[in-house]
């Protein structure tokens, strides 16, 4: 064997692989170094260094890691596959030496000394190829990873080199062996050692076949035992003896019979109870046939509740467990109405949204109380796994149908009411996104044929009325909120909560703290007083709470015996509850310069957002502080844009931002805030600030400003009137495009409410200020 002169050439790292001379295989390349290598290569002369990793698990080999031998290769054909590796047909040259490995930035280069083969056949060789043959033969024989073809093919090969790279090319032994085989010049040498190999393995696989005949014998044993079982278990049948697996699985195929599942699922049914009776007992796989069995059987298919389609009754019934939201009933009305005329109507899909404590859940129990229908909930709050939708495929160990399935069989009906709470809370990560598996439960037109991956089979939905509730429609992703009719549910004026807490909460915890009317009473002065001083929501849960409080202190007042029965009034209320937590009426107590009053809209309802304007020496910078959002931010500065343009008309000295610096601070600092509805506020009290005109304290407002002083409309006008007359505001200015959402104010609020319309800034100044703009 004689060397030639030194060549550099692209470097290929192969794991797990070694080519030998003569060799042509494909290889799949992935990594980005291998991938350059290879178009380096092609741009030159086709050839490519191929040189064996020393461990197969390093994904980004050093020069350390790469053996010194390899071979020389030519690459015939390349091909990118659609996953964006490269499969490429390489032939092996000659075995070379690898001198220095340069390593680029995009690949590696090898300086490597190509060895050229010239070894003369002698007896000696002759021999040596003829023991080889004979072994591998044997072998083949021995083993089934070697074809019988394989060794036609190499029995006409003479050259003694040659024939020991094919034959190691195919044994079954380590990488370092076939290195080793790669790395040895002798021709004689290499054919002793992998005769000394063969016999090793042939060794192996006589003791193996030692081995397979003793697990033979085994086997034949357990079947014997299989065969012993089917004749004690005919003999059983014929005694009418029904204990045991066999009278299990007879029950079992019964009850799918008698199921009513559809013909598909039916025959699935039956096959794996066919599949779960000739399977031993003590197997694992026994009992994940006999739990999906079970969940066929226990799932609902033709079990439904007859609809009381009498509208009066339902009315009658969501009227006695709740107070107001008037919306969501006659909703709900409706569709029994078409239900009752068509009979076939597919079930709604509600999305109730609205802030916490309004009732949203127990809405939806009395609205399934007022179908005659079974009711079940599926909290969806922080749910982040596809699966925990759509189940687990049973090849998991303790794999389960997902909680719609769950939700169906406690349910037992096919119709239900499917209460999905808090279904703005899922989540996603890289487990899947769960509000895209909701797409399909939702939609009307897919969710007659829903399929859950541990059921396999589908599964109608369709006649499941399915009510969502949400605190944010705006974490809702938008196809999933297409598939739901959304009902606003905005919270409850002062009147409406003195009501409910008088006819639904104080009776509920009268009878939690097992307190009878003799015991306590609570009077209207001491509710409304609750409602005013001590609380401050849109919903009614912290009303409870209270409520519970002064059941909890007067349950002690009376087993202690000071007292037998305990009246509170609004005089007393001090004692049960402490000092008030709220000034009643946000409104100010008096009119002030560089402070106006907006109206915002919050998760948990309306509130309203003090504005303040300060000014101070300076040259005209404009500070804005109380952790305000973008959106804000540039209210502010649309507002300051458009008073420097009206600075004259306004009455104001035009060159104010050149001798003043404006602060605006929104109190609250620690609160985040951010919309697009404190433009006109925040014009009004800078405009104030600047001219000395108070701003009338009765007055809230809301709406967006324009570069040219229009007001544009707004949402969640409901909630910010709510939040105004829970204020004690008397007047609120409102966008004129609003107009047509002021039907959705309660009748009380618009009563003790002066809404006025407006369109531009000037008409804001106007009723805002105190005194007459100049």
């Amino acid at each position: 064997m004689t060397k030639n002169e030194t060549i550099r050439i692209p470097l290929l790292p192969l794991r797990g692989l070694i080519v030998y001379p003569t060799m042509v295989l494909h290889l799949d390349v992935g990594r980005d170094k291998s991938v350059q290598a290879l178009e380096k290569a092609m741009m030159d002369d086709h050839l490519v260094c191929l040189v064996s990793q020393k461990e197969m698990g390093i994904d980004e080999p050093a020069v350390d890691d790469l053996y010194k031998m390899g071979t020389l290769a030519k690459i015939k054909q390349m091909l990118k596959l659609p996953n964006g590796t490269m499969r490429v047909l390489v032939e092996g040259l000659n075995r070379i030496e690898v001198k220095e490995i340069i390593e680029e930035e995009d690949c590696f280069l090898a300086d490597v000394m190509k060895y050229n083969e010239e070894h003369e056949t002698d007896v000696e060789d002759k021999a040596l190829m003829r023991t080889l043959l004979d072994y591998f033969e044997q072998y083949i024989k021995l083993s089934k990873k070697v074809s019988v073809e394989t060794f036609s093919t190499v029995t006409d090969i003479e050259e003694p080199g040659r024939l020991a790279d094919i034959i190691a090319s195919h044994l079954p032994i380590k990488i370092q062996l076939k290195q080793e085989v790669l790395e040895t010049e002798d021709v004689k040498e290499r054919l002793n050692m992998l005769i000394s190999y063969i016999q090793d393995e042939q060794e192996v696989l006589q003791l193996e076949k030692k081995i397979g005949q003793r697990v033979k014998k085994s086997m034949e044993r357990t079947q014997k035992e299989y065969y012993l079982r089917e004749q004690m278990k005919a003999i059983q049948k014929e005694l009418g003896d029904k204990e045991g697996k066999g009278g299990e699985v007879a029950t079992l195929r019964e009850k799918i019979e008698e199921s009513g599942m559809p013909e598909r699922v039916m025959m699935t049914a039956l096959k794996e109870l066919d599949r779960y009776e000739k399977i031993p007992a003590t197997s694992a796989e026994s009992s994940v046939i006999r739990n999906y069995i079970d969940w066929l059987l226990a799932l609902p298919w033709t079990k439904e509740t007859e609809d009381r389609l009498d509208i009066h009754r339902a009315d009658k019934i969501l009227n006695e467990e709740h107070y107001g939201l008037e919306k969501v009933k006659e909703r709900v009305l409706e569709y029994l109405a078409v239900q009752k005329l068509t009979n076939s109507l597919k079930g709604p899909i509600l999305c109730l949204a609205g802030p916490p404590g309004v009732g949203k859940t127990s809405l939806a129990r009395s609205i399934a109380t007022a179908l005659n229908r079974n009711f079940v909930r599926v909290s969806l709050g922080g749910v982040r796994d596809e699966s925990e939708i759509r189940g687990h495929r049973r090849t998991y160990v303790g794999a389960m149908p997902g909680r719609i399935i769950q939700g169906m069989k406690k349910a037992g009906t096919v119709n239900p009411v499917f209460l999905l709470d808090e279904i703005d809370k899922m989540s996603n990560d890289f487990r899947g996104d769960p509000s895209s598996a909701m797409l399909e439960v939702l939609d009307p037109e897919q969710n007659h044929n829903f399929s859950d991956h541990y059921i396999e089979e589908t599964y109608d939905l369709s006649k499941v009325m399915f009510v969502a509730t949400a605190n944010n429609l705006a974490t809702i992703p938008g196809p999933l909120r297409d598939r739901m009719e959304i009902i606003n549910i905005a919270g409850y004026t002062e009147l409406e909560k003195l009501e409910i807490a008088k006819r639904h909460l104080a009776v509920r915890q009268l009878e939690n703290h097992g307190l009878k009317k003799a015991d306590l009473q609570i009077r209207e002065d001491a509710l409304v007083a609750i409602i005013r001083l001590y609380t401050r929501e849109a919903g009614v849960r912290n009303l409870e709470r209270e409520i519970a409080s002064i059941c909890r202190k007067a349950a002690r007042i009376i087993v202690s015996g000071d007292k037998k029965r305990v009246v509170v009034t609004e005089k007393n209320l001090e004692e049960f509850l402490g000092k008030a937590r709220f000034r009643y009426g946000q409104a100010e107590s008096e009119n002030q310069v560089g402070v106006a009053t907006g109206l915002a809209y919050t998760t948990v309802g309306g509130d309203t957002l003090a504005i303040e304007v300060s000014l101070s020496p300076g040259k005209g910078r404009l500070v804005l502080t109380g952790k305000l959002g973008d959106v804000m931010k540039e209210s502010a500065q649309a507002a300051f844009s458009y008073i420097r343009s009206k600075a004259e008309e306004l009455g104001i000295d035009e060159k104010f931002h050149e001798k003043y610096d404006i602060h605006i601070h929104v109190p609250e600092g620690a609160v985040p805030k951010d919309g697009p509805s404190a433009g006109i506020t925040i014009a009004t009290a800078l405009t104030s600030a600047l001219t000395g005109r108070p701003v009338r304290r009765e007055v809230g407002m809301t709406g967006e400003i324009t570069l040219r002083g229009r007001v544009l409309p707004i949402g969640g006008l409901k909630e910010k009137s709510l939040s105004a007359h829970r204020a004690g505001l008397t007047k609120i200015l409102i966008p004129q495009d609003n107009e047509r959402d002021i039907e959705d104010i309660p009748d009380s609020v618009q009563e003790q409410l002066d809404i006025v319309l407006v369109s531009h800034l000037d008409q804001v100044l106007e009723h805002a200020l105190v005194g007459e703009v100049k």
